[in-house]
């Protein structure tokens, strides 16, 4: 069977299958080879994420513990991208998404652990938050906001972002610096941001980017996969079944 990637997260994997998402681009980019499952909650934090992991992803059966992603499908690679609501200010009108620094790795470290014990083959990929503008967090507001403040600041997404990429260097994981990534785009906020905090198509795809390269690092690549079932191009026209024998 192919294999599976899954992409947990909050919003801005939820948001990934919509056009031009970096989910749909992914499951695009590997059509017929791998299966693409979207697991993405909006405005969840990893405190949340943990208390639902096993319901998420029940356990595999013992005897196919190995890599087997339910039904005989093995799983290749799954996407943990989380720290956007962690990181929201407590103090904030967003308050209660709020997790703290240290409780942000702890949990970063047994969601790594729990893939790892359910699929110690598959290869368990970080991204950090984005970046975040502001300004246009003003302009969008989810919530009543009487303070007037942005719930969230670019500080502190970018302290969640270099704790993440420590848990992936103490849990031996790769890592998705998308803070630091966008940031190198002199026009960020504009390009990659539609309000300040989720992804533009622009935005989308340099998470897309990011993802293929990474994955492609660890040995899961369109050229390292097999299509599945024989190419159009590989069927004899005069003797079509033959290709299925």
């Amino acid at each position: 069977m192919r294999p599976r990637i899954y992409l947990l997260g909050d919003s801005i994997t939820e948001e990934s299958f919509t056009e031009g998402g970096w989910g749909a681009t992914l499951a695009n980019h590997f059509c017929r080879m791998v299966d693409v499952v979207l697991r993405g909650y909006s405005g969840y934090n990893t405190r949340w994420a943990l208390k639902v992991l096993e319901k998420v992803f029940p356990e595999a059966p013992p005897s196919q513990g190995d890599g087997d992603g339910g039904g005989g499908a093995p799983v290749a690679a799954v996407t943990v991208f989380f720290g956007a609501n962690d990181a929201t200010l407590p103090d904030r009108c967003s308050g209660f998404q709020h997790v703290p620094l240290n409780e942000y790795k702890h949990n970063l470290h047994s969601i790594v652990s729990f893939f790892k014990k359910l699929w110690p083959k598959a290869i368990v990929l970080l991204i950090t938050p984005p970046p975040i503008d502001e300004v246009a967090r003003l302009q969008y507001p989810y919530t009543d906001n009487p303070q007037g403040l942005p719930e969230r600041t670019n500080e502190a997404a970018g302290e969640y972002a270099k704790a993440c990429t420590a848990v992936a260097a103490e849990c031996g994981v790769p890592v998705i610096d998308l803070w630091t990534k966008m940031q190198q785009c002199p026009d960020w906020k504009k390009e990659y941001l539609s309000d300040g905090l989720h992804l533009t198509k622009k935005g989308n795809q340099v998470v897309f980017d990011e993802v293929v390269a990474k994955l492609r690092d660890e040995g899961v690549s369109v050229e390292s996969m097999t299509a599945e079932l024989p190419l159009i191009a590989d069927i004899n026209p005069n003797d079509p079944l033959k290709a299925f024998q």
